[in-house]
């Protein structure tokens, strides 16, 4: 659907809520908070250029690389979650971290928190890791860097997970130290110090 909305010279709400992964009442938000610029039909219709959408959605994503590593955590499970925000907080590598716990809320927040990493587990009811794995690694959010965790780890889950663009795939019980180093490779390298 994205690429046919893109062939036209203008996209409705529903298409732009589509290609950002976000509901049509969070498109509207932003025209009204003038952050996504629209255009008016006749009859009154919002109408999207699509240069406009994917001007939108890479300043949502600009950032500066000294800022902390943007981590949204992915887990149905809250423990996992809980164990994994106490970890950075306790640690000395920067981290910011923002939480979903199922596959449509993270959609949402690849948006909304605009994360450099999403830590994904692979196996929750609905729209499983890999579905949302391979929605990330569509044209509008090639900048999210997935590390999938799975507790059923086995060479099928991980081929499939990293073909769907997974930068790499873990598994549960996580070793954190492992974790950590990826998250490390993964992070923006800050500027230089000319020393």
């Amino acid at each position: 659907m994205a690429k046919a909305a893109r062939s036209r010279p203008y996209m409705t709400p529903k298409e732009v809520a589509a290609e950002l992964m976000v509901t049509p009442e969070t498109v509207r938000l932003w025209v009204q908070k003038g952050l996504l610029k629209a255009e008016l039909t006749a009859g009154g219709h919002r109408r999207f250029k699509p240069e406009d959408v994917t001007a939108f959605a890479r300043s949502r994503r600009s950032r500066n690389p000294d800022d902390p590593l943007r981590l949204l955590i992915v887990d149905d499970e809250r423990q996992i979650v809980e164990m994994l925000y106490d970890l950075f907080e306790t640690s000395d590598f920067p981290v910011v971290c923002d939480s979903a716990t199922s596959g449509f809320e993270a959609g949402r927040k690849v948006v909304s928190f605009s994360p450099d990493v999403m830590l994904l587990d692979l196996m929750m009811p609905g729209i499983d890791g890999f579905e949302v794995c391979a929605q990330v690694h569509a044209d509008r959010s090639r900048h999210v860097h997935v590390i999938a965790m799975t507790g059923f780890y086995s060479p099928d889950n991980v081929e499939r997970v990293l073909a769907a663009g997974a930068a790499a795939c873990l598994p549960k019980p996580l070793d954190l130290g492992h974790l950590e180093h990826y998250l490390r490779e993964l992070a923006p390298r800050p500027a230089a110090n000319t020393a």
